[in-house]
């Protein structure tokens, strides 16, 4: 770099780390760099937390929650052939036989609703997450005929029970019997409990598919077969694509009917925050036009003095623009040490406060987690940098201008 050519870096450099007779002005400088530092670190924290959550609802509730399940009329009596035929579709990844009630647990005068749900124990690794997230208990123990469930932690929190305890399902099919019409009732064995972290845990438990079929009263049948994609992006074309593949009379759901909204929420959730926290990124270039404007008016002298030396205005406005700059620069690389630093334990962070404080932020029963959860992007931390330092390039632009434009003989005349 040539002495003309450095000359407004260094000048800049040295009007930023000069002590001023203004002392107002040094504390808008510094009140822009922290401002810019905040802005930053808020922003990365918060895009993290949000695509926490966003991995949170791929990864637990839709490793729970089936991608697509295809139903027939009257139920499948011909599942493990329909089986193979769908798993030689482009995209589908594996398939398991699924039946599903809904009912009440009851325990000790206590009742839960739950969603019932027959699987088959040697399948269900293929299609779901729920073998690697068994807290006590065994999933292998659904064995047919044993009327054996495996609930969520918070179900059996509710109901008070643990492995090896009987409690009562109520369904909602009524039975005719010789007293009247009764509710249809079946005692079952708590063989293993389950936690997801998510607040399937309150409405989940999982009994054998075959003794789901005798509840149910379909025999040897099945209610449909839950089918998991490659990508879970392409689940409602998929499904659609199947049932008019599939020879019968086939119906389809997906996991956007049910959790779909939760997870467009949360995307456009992450969009607006970070516009919002953009703004406070965006008043702290603000205050750099402030420090600028100001900087401008105090040095009109030794702008005078560089411009009868010689100097360019376009070097003038080099000179302010470095100062203005190097606020933004060292702002944003404080900000993004900060952010990723905060990201990068905040899950952490929350937790250790939950147990000293012997509270829960994120109740399980009321949110789809029970913890906070944080994924910080490399992607994101690089948007917000390249805006942030954007919007600092911006707000040089007009103080530097106005700078080059001040008439020496005019600043000189009251010196």
């Amino acid at each position: 770099m040539s002495a003309q050519r450095s000359l407004p870096f260094w000048i800049g450099l040295r009007y930023l780390a000069a002590k001023r007779r203004n002392h107002f002005i040094s504390f808008i400088s510094a009140s822009s760099m922290v401002g810019m530092t905040l802005g930053v670190a808020v922003l990365i924290l918060v895009l993290s937390v949000m695509n926490g959550f966003d991995r949170e609802l791929r990864e637990r509730i839709l490793g729970m929650v089936p991608h697509g399940v295809i139903y027939e009329r009257g139920g499948m009596s011909d599942w493990p052939e329909l089986a193979q035929q769908i798993e030689q579709h482009p995209g589908v990844e594996a398939t398991a036989p699924l039946t599903r009630l809904q009912g009440m647990l009851g325990y000790g005068g206590r009742v839960q609703g739950v969603m019932v749900t027959g699987i088959d124990p040697e399948q269900e690794p293929k299609v779901s997450i729920l073998p690697q997230h068994i807290i006590s208990g065994d999933l292998k123990s659904l064995t047919p005929g044993s009327y054996g469930v495996v609930m969520g932690e918070l179900v059996a929190r509710q109901l008070n029970v643990v492995v090896g305890d009987k409690v009562t399902l109520m369904l909602p099919e009524a039975t005719l019997s010789p007293a009247g019409v009764l509710p249809r009732i079946r005692r079952l064995t708590v063989t293993g409990i389950f936690s997801v972290g998510a607040q399937l845990d309150s409405s989940l438990a999982v009994i054998n598919i075959e003794d789901a079929g005798k509840l149910a009263r379909m025999g040897d049948k099945v209610q449909g077969l839950r089918i998991r994609f490659d990508d879970l992006f392409d689940a409602p074309g998929h499904i659609w694509q199947l049932i008019g593949e599939l020879d019968g009379q086939f119906s389809g759901s997906d996991w956007t009917r049910t959790h779909g909204n939760l997870f467009q929420a949360i995307r456009m959730e992450k969009t607006m925050i970070g516009l919002l926290l953009l703004i406070i990124v965006a008043v702290a270039a603000f205050n750099i036009i402030s420090t600028l404007v100001m900087v401008v008016t105090d040095k009109q002298a030794d702008i005078a003095i560089l411009r009868t030396m010689g100097a360019r205005p376009g070097t003038i406005m080099k000179i302010f623009m470095v100062q203005g700059l190097a606020i933004g620069i060292v702002g944003v690389a404080l900000g993004s040490a900060l952010g990723i630093l905060a990201a990068l334990t905040i899950s952490d962070f929350i937790a250790w406060l939950e147990q000293f404080f012997g509270f829960q932020i994120l109740n399980g029963d009321v949110y789809f987690i029970s913890y906070l959860p944080s994924q910080l992007l490399w992607q994101d931390v690089a948007i917000i940098t390249s805006a942030s330092l954007l919007l600092s390039f911006l707000a040089t632009l007009y103080p530097s201008y106005r700078a080059a434009k001040v008439d020496p003989a005019e600043a000189l005349r009251y010196e």
